[in-house]
Order: structure tokens, then sequence, then C-alpha cells
């Protein structure tokens, strides 16, 4: 990685008396047109997000293959996928070009206005209800702020140049990136008042067994803390689903009995659509809302203003917990 640094650094220096040699900065964006190309799995995808053409980023790949001697992506009509030569060349260049950008962003750290592609990745749910329709003041803000959004519930990779920060819902972990934490994250036992009228409201946890409860299939148990201190309760969900948003609506409908998060179902539980089951007990309180993004010594300041823009949305006191019933 260093050296193609160093090869680069070198072909950058300029003749005495001549204007800098921009091949270096040509040869660059043949980069990171590759790097993107890779990591979407598109040439349009790559393309759009660097502001070119399919047919400019093709023509700058071939050229790139040919003075390396090498293919390094396979294409068909629909994707484009690394050969093993170019999976290699991907892993060892996309640590240079982050470098590349660390330095720039040391040189431009005084900047105020952020500038570029963010490709940001957050939680369907979360994204749809409490980021996507509050991007308009980070964009007012920062209009030479491109942003790529994914929406999804996977662990995108990060350290591989996937994404540049996710959002996650999870508990601390010793993974390598950094995380920032953006708000706690609630959950509460809840239900209708029509399943309640039908079938009466639990009064300890042992009763839940005598419930309808419902879970997504990776939520095979419900982490739970109260006045006997943390317990794991394992609910046999009524009926069988991979999709958190499914058992929000089953939840919501009369279906039976959830863990919800409150950002999911706080207005819910403001208008009595939905009640609270065993109020004393809680879910664990170490799942928080993180910013995660790559350990890097220089945070480009697009990733800066992110974290900061998302940091005054939520905070230690986000506004979907203010005012809920007991």
């Amino acid at each position: 990685m260093h050296r193609i640094i160093a090869a680069y650094a070198r072909k950058s220096l300029p003749l005495r008396g001549s204007w800098p040699n921009f091949r270096w900065m040509s040869d660059i964006l043949d980069l990171r047109i590759f790097a993107r190309a890779t990591a979407t799995g598109s040439l349009s995808t790559a393309g759009r997000e660097l502001g070119l053409s399919a047919a400019v980023v093709s023509k700058r790949l071939s050229r790139l293959e040919e003075r390396l001697g090498v293919r390094l992506l396979n294409r068909t009509t629909r994707r484009v996928a690394p050969t093993d030569e170019g999976q290699a060349y991907y892993d060892e260049i996309v640590s240079a070009l982050a470098l590349i950008d660390e330095a720039e962003s040391a040189l431009s750290g005084r900047a105020t206005h952020a500038t570029g592609v963010l490709r940001v990745s957050v939680p369907t749910s979360f994204g749809r209800m409490h980021v996507v329709p509050r991007l308009r003041g980070l964009i007012d803000a920062h209009p030479q702020l491109r942003l790529s959004i994914d929406l999804s519930d996977d662990f995108v990779d990060i350290v591989g140049g996937r994404v540049d920060v996710a959002v996650r819902i999870m508990a601390p972990e010793d993974s390598g990136l950094i995380a920032r934490k953006l708000a706690p994250n609630r959950r509460v036992l809840c239900a209708a008042p029509d399943y309640l009228e039908r079938y009466g409201q639990p009064q300890t946890i042992e009763e839940l067994g005598n419930h309808r409860l419902l879970a997504a299939s990776n939520q095979i148990r419900w982490r739970l803390q109260g006045p006997e201190g943390t317990l794991n309760y394992r609910p046999i969900s009524a009926i069988e689903t991979n999709s958190s948003e499914v058992v929000r609506e089953m939840v919501v409908s009369g279906l039976g009995i959830g863990l919800r998060s409150t950002w999911d179902v706080a207005g819910e539980l403001r208008s009595g659509a939905l009640v609270r089951i065993l109020p004393d007990h809680e879910g664990i309180s170490d799942v928080g809302i993180y910013a995660v993004y790559a350990s890097r010594r220089f945070v480009p300041l697009k990733i800066r203003v992110l974290i900061d823009f998302l940091l005054g949305l939520f905070g230690p006191h986000p506004y979907w917990d203010r005012d809920l019933p007991a």
C-alpha cells in the first residue's frame, strides 16, 4: 500500500519551472473509478458517484487494465465483478486511497463546507422514519455534499470501502472500528388495547408464556432488565418472519405482544394505539444507536459533519422519548 502511494507521489513532483504533473491526478481518478466499480458492482453506479458517464468509466477502466497488463474486472450487461487479480489489487489500493483522502482532509481541515460523495448505510425502518425526512437540513448546510443512502438491515463492509459511515443499532463491540453513540435505544414490551381486551394483560414475566408473542427470526431472545435484575427471555413467536417491520405491524394490529424500540412505536404509545406491558421491564440498556466508521488518523470533514448533524437531531434525550406515557 505505501509503495503505491510513494510511486504516485514521485510522479506528482513537477519538473522545475513546469506546471504540476496532471497525469498523476488522472491516474488517481482511474484508481477511484476502479475502487467504486468494484465496491458497487456497477459501472453506472460508480459513474454517478464520481460524476462521470458509464462510457467514460468503461474507457478509463480499460486504460487502467492496459497499463497494468492484467484484467481487473469481469463485465456482464448488468454487473461487474473483480477477477482474482482485481480483488487483490482492490484490497491494496482501497487503503491507499483512504490515506490520500486523509491527507487531503488534513490539508483542508479549516474547510467549513463538506464536499464529495458520502456513502451511508442506515437500518431500513430507522432511516425511513428518522434520518431521510430530516436530510434537508444537512444538504442545505452543505450543498456540495452528495449523499448515497443505503437502507439496509445488513452489517455492510466499512473497512472494505463499501460505505463511509454506517448507522447501527447495537451493543458496543471491539471491532477495530470507531463507534460514536448517537442516541440510546429504549425497548419496551407493548400490545394493542384490542389484544389486551381479548386476552388480558400479563402481570409477571412468567405469564408472558400464556400469551401470543411476536418476534422476528433474529430476535431469538428478549434481553430485559427489571426489579429482579437482568434476564433473558426466549419468546416463541406466533408467526415466523425475518422482518422487524412486519412484527411492528402485527403488534399494532392487535395480533400479540412485542418488544419494540421507542423510536419505532413512540407515536402509537402516545396516541394509545399501543399500551406498555410490564412497564417495570425494558430492553437492556447496553444497546444504542451508533455511527460507525473506519478508524483513521484524520476523519474526513464529510463524515464529521454527518455525525454532528445526527447528534444534533438525536442526542442522549432523543425527541421520540419525550413525554412518553409510563
